[in-house]
């Protein structure tokens, strides 16, 4: 239902575009203003989507309205009504933000045609004002728990990889030590690319038994084996339309291999149990703290699988290798467990910083949040080098 106010302080011409506006369309709600000072009060206290004014018109032009108006609201439409004379100050409202203008006495079709025109721009300028928000939003919601903190060339390396290949459909894997962030990094692709909308599915192969890794990510029918006492969705079928992150998967049995190849050769899986096939259309991303190239001479992983992943592969360094990155890190987990677990907010000085640059980080970023909580815990305020000695035993 779109509102729309008349601004006219001529009674007769207001009646007459009225009549004309309720005839076209009942479910609009026109409404009267004789002036421009109650034609801007209006406007403050009522949601209009179109304001049809006339320019010259005693106490307040239409001129001063529409520069009024759009201050209070940007989205708000204006339509023009001027005399032949007007015909400069017509094109100046145009300047200010004003849709469009019509000459006195406006031509019926030419009216009723822009005031749908201008409606119909309202609502899509509206649309994509709300779509905006929402994908700022939900950029905000994705990246606030998986940001990548640092700017090291290391790391900026990852980020420009990121960037280039998130909006394609390229498979990825990868690759990097346990507690580099590898995750983060299949998190952030899907976050940019053009299947934001649609689920991101995780799937640990690691902790998932060989025997029941088939029945996790395609699904099985009541029956199959024992212990499916109804049927199940897989994580593929799951993910349609969106991204799946197999994550660890050199840890993969040879059989479910075999599977996701032939799923990501066919777009097709089949449940345990079922001669069914359903259609699937996923974004496969893979991640292994593995050798695959060793784990494929050793017979251990297959050859034409790992051709079908690592169409991209991105390679996340080790925290040995990023150092520089290591302040802003611990400046980053210390705001977090102050905000989320209720530590105290403590700081750390420049050389508890340099004492944590000289560890031997074996276990990563992982390990380094593991400490950065242990130091919020139990060193001073600020923590300094004595507290990194005294709690950080390598």
């Amino acid at each position: 239902m779109s509102k729309i106010l008349i601004i006219e302080d001529e009674q007769a011409i207001r009646n007459v575009l009225k009549s004309i506006l309720m005839d076209e369309d009942p479910k609009w709600v026109v409404d009267e203003a004789e002036n421009g000072l109650v034609g801007i009060e209006k406007i403050k206290q009522n949601e209009y989507d179109l304001v049809i004014s006339d320019i010259k018109m005693p106490m307040k032009d239409g001129t001063e309205v529409l520069v009024e108006a759009m201050e209070y609201n940007p989205e708000l439409q204006f339509v023009m009504i001027s005399g032949h004379g007007d015909i400069e100050i017509a094109v100046d409202c145009l300047k200010k933000g004003a849709f469009d203008f019509l000459s006195k006495p406006p031509d019926l079709n030419r009216l009723l045609n822009t005031v749908r025109i201008a409606l119909d721009h309202k609502s899509l300028k509206s649309s994509n004002k709300a779509l905006k928000k929402e994908n700022k939003e939900l950029k905000k919601k994705v990246s606030k728990k998986y940001t990548m903190i640092g700017d090291s060339p290391e790391l900026t390396q990852v980020k420009t990889m990121i960037e280039k290949v998130a909006t394609t459909d390229a498979r990825v894997l990868i690759l990097g030590p346990n507690g580099t962030g590898k995750e983060l990094v299949a998190h952030h692709i899907h976050e940019q690319s053009t299947r934001n909308k649609k689920p991101l599915v995780e799937v640990n192969c690691a902790a998932i038994p060989a025997e029941l890794i088939e029945s996790e990510l395609f699904g099985h029918v009541k029956g199959s084996f024992t212990g499916a006492v109804k049927d199940k969705q897989g994580k593929f079928e799951l993910a349609d339309g969106g991204t799946i992150f197999l994550d660890e998967i050199g840890d993969m049995s040879l059989s479910a291999q075999a599977k996701v190849l032939r799923a990501l050769q066919e777009g097709k899986v089949s449940p345990v149990g079922s001669e069914k096939e359903i259609n699937v259309n996923v974004r496969v991303l893979a991640a292994t703290n593995k050798d695959l190239r060793k784990e494929i001479d050793e017979g251990r992983f297959r050859e034409d699988l790992y051709h079908r992943l690592a169409v991209i592969i991105i390679n996340v360094p080790g925290l040995n290798d990023r150092k520089d990155d290591i302040p802003a890190l611990v400046n980053h987990f210390a705001e977090d467990f102050s905000l989320n677990l209720g530590l105290e907010n403590k700081s750390f000085d420049d050389k508890a910083h340099e004492a944590l640059k000289e560890i031997d980080w074996t276990g990563n970023i992982r390990e380094l949040r593991n400490v950065v909580e242990r130091l919020m815990i139990l060193g001073a305020n600020p923590i300094s080098e004595e507290d990194v000695k005294m709690y950080v035993k390598k």
